[in-house]
């Protein structure tokens, strides 16, 4: 599977930020960078994730005058969404949001309790002094080697994010103060080490942030602000979706994309084989393979069939013709053949036809060299065009466009199959759904074909009227399939998948491309950066495991510093809107 997979993150295209190009002045609005609502992926780095953590911080802390460490205590229970804190706080009151997270605002301290010098334990029942003790806000009081280890236990145990007070029913959660300060006494590494999760469980909880999936990892967390829907690109330029964490795969949902990835690791070699060697015996329906040179085979079910048409026939053969047989007219195999020749001529239907795109994508990622030297050449001469950014735009527009060509075969294969939709239209109906889908298909795929015809064409050595014509076509071209992009993504949305009761949704369609996530500023006030940014590592598997279970399922890998330099083009934004940096 991994032979096609389709990703434009190396294909990268800078030009003159001032350049603009007449064809695209009435679409003015689609490639306008500069919105009110600013960025919707943000990419959290090392450096940056303590700040990002801090912007949730400080909301909770200034809407509920409460200290840093209830927030965190409160945010870690509701999975670092902070629109559903606060709606719990106004439902429900503060009373109920803070016992519901173990929150305890009351302060007790051991010496409350006694006018001695020493306080028993009961934990371990030992009389100990009352300045080797320690109380929680909750009340409890217990020896500090008891504390201790009861930390190390629960961090060892993956609850370190939410480490309940030892007392019996007592749910209130340990001051994290406390547990760094006992920890960093006798163990500097536990200390470390939960310091370290405090702070990766904005990651790990949160629902709209999701380490990137790169391998070797490049150390980034990708935050969404809106859609969590979304097809994302990380500033190490791997693109993917946000939602399962794998290539970018729109127009497919996640679910068909997982199928299908599975379907061509699994049969691709397979088909592949038997495409080229075998034959289905009409009565068996099992592969044969040839191992002579007459036409004539026969099945192990001692069938005869013809090699050339693939049907029945009998024995009797001369040199130049089977007896009551003749392939010279087309039949269609499909009415005669059973389901599972049938579903398997189907599979390859598609599977060829995806395969075709994927490699007509690698093909054709060679012309952005090719083209670059062209337009070099272009603009050495002394010619009255000076702006090829049409030619850049063109190119990108073919990149995006044989992406989602090569994606939609996959979508239609489970949209008109048996798979997943079966009862959910007849046969009339889906009928007519897949006619009127493949007719945007096949509009799509002859635009694309021919806007990948004339990207070859050698314009640098033509003359300018035939340059200028060029251009023409492949600003049209740019539009139209730009358009046609639009609609049958529309179609899919509303058409296809909106009349359905199942739930598949897909990343909704961008003429720009795929967002490049913008870095997150750190702050500048230091004062507050309290944490060890720079010792803060990928999670090696040992994540927590608390009893209120937020839904994170991150994927995780070794981080490296794997990132991608070097002047790429950018597939992302039209030429003329890219800064040449």
């Amino acid at each position: 599977m991994d032979d096609y997979v389709i990703s434009d993150d190396d294909y990268q295209y800078s030009d003159d930020q001032d350049e603009s190009v007449e064809a695209y002045e009435n679409d003015e609005t689609d490639y306008q960078l500069i919105t009110s609502k600013g960025p919707s992926t943000q990419v959290i780095t090392k450096e940056s994730l303590l700040a990002a953590q801090r912007e949730d911080l400080r909301r909770v802390m200034d809407m509920l005058s409460v200290k840093e460490q209830h927030a965190r205590t409160l945010l870690i229970y509701h999975c670092w969404d902070v629109e559903k804190l606060f709606a719990v706080y106004v439902d429900k009151g503060i009373s109920h949001l803070f016992a519901e997270a173990g929150v305890t605002m009351d302060k007790h301290h051991c010496s409350d309790s006694s006018f001695h010098s020493l306080i028993m334990c009961e934990i371990c029942m030992e009389d100990v002094p009352i300045d080797e003790a320690t109380g929680m806000d909750c009340g409890h009081c217990f020896c500090n080697t008891c504390w201790t280890e009861h930390f190390v236990v629960k961090i060892n145990e993956g609850q370190s994010k939410r480490i309940r007070c030892m007392a019996h029913k007592c749910y209130s959660i340990c001051d994290e103060a406390v547990v760094r300060t006992l920890l960093g006494r006798k163990h500097p590494d536990m200390a470390e080490k939960y310091e370290r999760f405090l702070l990766e469980s904005y990651i790990e909880d949160n629902k709209r942030v999701k380490w990137c999936p790169s391998a070797p990892h490049c150390g980034n967390a990708i935050r969404v602000e809106d859609d969590e829907l979304c097809e994302v690109e990380c500033s190490c330029g791997l693109q993917f979706c946000f939602s399962c964490l794998s290539e970018t795969h729109s127009p497919c949902s996640c679910v068909m994309w997982e199928l299908w990835a599975k379907k061509c690791r699994d049969e691709s070699e397979t088909v592949n084989w038997m495409t080229v060697h075998t034959k289905p015996c009409p009565k068996c329906h099992k592969p044969v393979e040839k191992n002579g040179g007459c036409n004539l085979v026969s099945c192990i079910c001692g069938q005869p069939f013809c090699w050339v048409c693939g049907g029945a026939t009998g024995r009797n053969h001369t040199w130049s013709s089977i007896a009551g047989h003749s392939c010279g007219r087309y039949k269609d195999q499909e009415k005669s053949a059973e389901r599972a020749k049938r579903d398997l001529y189907r599979y390859m239907h598609y599977h060829n036809r995806y395969k075709a795109h994927t490699d007509s994508f690698k093909l054709e990622s060679k012309l952005k060299e090719t083209i670059q030297g062209k337009i070099d050449i272009s603009e050495e001469k002394d010619s009255k065009l000076r702006d090829y950014s049409w030619v850049i735009n063109g190119l990108s527009r073919l990149f995006r466009s044989r992406r989602v060509l090569s994606y939609s075969y996959a979508f239609a294969f489970y949209m008109f199959g048996d798979e997943l939709f079966k009862d959910e239209m007849s046969e009339a109906q889906r009928e007519i759904k897949q006619n009127l889908f493949e007719d945007q298909q096949q509009q799509l795929e002859a635009n694309v074909e021919k806007i990948s015809k004339i990207l070859e064409e050698p314009f640098d050595t033509f003359p300018d009227d035939k340059v200028m014509e060029i251009r023409m076509q492949i600003i049209n071209l740019s539009a139209v399939i730009d358009k046609l992009c639009q609609k049958m993504y529309d179609c899919i949305e509303n058409d296809l998948l909106g009349s359905l009761h199942q739930t598949h949704n897909i990343a909704p369609y961008r003429s720009k491309g795929i967002e490049r996530a913008s870095e997150l500023s750190v702050w500048s006030n230091k004062a507050n950066n309290t944490g060890r940014i720079a010792e803060v590592d990928r999670p090696s598997g040992s994540g927590s495991s608390d009893d209120h279970e937020c839904s994170s399922h991150k994927r995780a890998r070794k981080e490296s510093n794997g990132g991608r330099g070097g002047a790429f083009f950018d597939l992302n934004l039209p030429a003329e809107f890219v800064d040449r940096n």
